[in-house]
């Protein structure tokens, strides 16, 4: 079972790295002490097991199902039949071809890399998730199927067992921040464009005394105060375990990746949500920096109809009023809307092209929405433009894949076209890109 295997449309490759190196050095080995170029080289090649053969079901979920939530690190659990795989899963098992022999330990360990790849029609490996190995869990049955459950986290998962020194912050724009904090010697987050992704920002984050950091603080908890309290954007894994932070969630250029419609003419799906509750009502907001600068924000016509829907925030990392003031203004939503709140389909439904587009949506992508509904003697359909807050993938070996969205409203702009008689004005809703 280890190497790679066969490639071909549509296949799936589920690999956890082995802990050891397939090609390195071994000083006074006949074979592999010999140092050259080709060969065997002085810190190897880290081997990855190929799992996939062995395995049952996996389930993926990543980032959050509503704006009001907070993202979290991402998850992976799937299981493997060791029964099938002749036991080379058991950690005690000397001779599996995942043991360490050199270093007399299980290969397949705790807090190893685990990578999930969809090979497209083209034969091209997309990343649906990457992340380390938290935690094995064996099941032994007398005379029946030997099975082990693997729970894997992306990356935030190690940031949030970091913590930080006492920090006393220089004046940056919000990007400028995290990067800083990644970049401390206690948290020693790697660099480098597949590593993150970080946005500019487009707050300025306080700096003064009160915005000092104590000793212990967690890393991730900090990160997630600068978007919670201050940016208002996403902070989130990539599908390829990239850190990726993005601005405040303003207009979105319109630019469907993929249009899921019940009428045949798009993406087909089989479960979609509609939301329309109170629960979607902000009316009075209250933003406190920790310099004690204060802002509120209400729409009285919301409240007189809706009551008071509050949402206060006391420890925003802003520090200059007319922020915190924008900031508050920017936090309320005065009226409940009928929206999606998500769609799900199943790949067997699907072209060949339509799977390949559905399996790589991203957060923070736009999907287009539509459905039909009874209407007197006919029927009419509405559209919605939505971003992408979470995504959920079922792949089940026996059944097939299915992929869900959650879903978020976002404000849509166009590109501007000259000449145009719609997109040729230059307004709140055309803009030069």
């Amino acid at each position: 079972m280890p190497g790679t295997a066969v490639v071909q449309s549509g296949n799936y490759l589920l690999e956890i790295d082995a802990g050891f190196q397939i090609d390195a050095f071994v000083l006074n080995d006949p074979t592999s002490g010999v140092l050259n170029n080709t060969t065997y080289v002085l810190d190897g090649t880290t081997s990855f097991a190929d799992v996939t053969a062995g395995t049952l079901h996996i389930d993926v979920v990543r980032g959050r199902k509503d704006t009001g939530d907070q993202f979290a690190a991402g998850t992976m659990n799937f299981t493997l039949n060791d029964t099938l795989a002749d036991g080379v899963f058991n950690p005690f098992d000397t001779s599996s071809p995942y043991y360490d022999a050199n270093q007399d330990v299980p290969g397949l360990a705790p807090m190893r890399q685990v990578r999930l790849r969809r090979y497209n029609s083209l034969g091209v490996a997309e990343y649906l998730f990457k992340g380390y190995v938290v935690n094995y869990n064996y099941s032994f049955q007398l005379g029946g199927l030997d099975t082990v459950s693997v729970n894997c986290a992306e990356e935030f998962y190690i940031l949030a067992q970091t913590a930080m020194n006492a920090y006393n912050p220089n004046p940056q724009l919000s990007g400028g921040r995290i990067s800083s904090v990644l970049d401390l010697p206690e948290v020693d987050y790697p660099t480098g464009v597949g590593a993150r992704n970080i946005a500019t920002g487009t707050v300025n984050l306080g700096h003064d005394s009160s915005y000092n950091v104590d000793a212990g603080t967690n890393t991730l908890a900090y990160i997630t105060q600068i978007n919670e309290t201050a940016e208002f954007g996403r902070v989130f894994m990539s599908r390829a375990g990239v850190f990726t932070f993005q601005n405040r969630i303003g207009n979105t250029l319109s630019g469907s990746v993929a249009d899921f419609h019940d009428n045949a003419t798009g993406v087909k799906y089989d479960q979609v949500g509609i939301s329309f509750q109170a629960d979607n009502v902000t009316n009075r907001v209250v933003v406190t920096g920790l310099n004690g600068t204060s802002s509120t924000a209400s729409d009285t016509a919301s409240i007189a109809t809706y009551f008071i829907q509050n949402n206060s925030i006391t420890n925003s990392l802003l520090h200059d009023a007319t922020e915190i003031s924008t900031a508050a203004s920017y936090l309320l939503n005065p009226d409940p809307e009928a929206r999606y709140t998500d769609v799900s389909t199943t790949f067997a439904m699907l072209t060949t092209a339509q799977r390949d587009t559905v399996a790589t949506i991203d957060i923070g992508d736009t999907i287009t929405i539509e459905k039909s509904f009874p209407s007197g003697g006919g029927t009419s359909s509405l559209a919605q433009e939505l971003s992408v807050e979470g995504i959920e993938h079922h792949i089940d070996f026996a059944t097939g894949h299915r992929v869900h969205y959650w879903t978020a409203p976002t404000t849509i702009v166009f590109e501007l076209i000259l000449n145009d008689a719609t997109y040729g004005t230059l307004d709140a809703l055309n803009v030069l890109g």
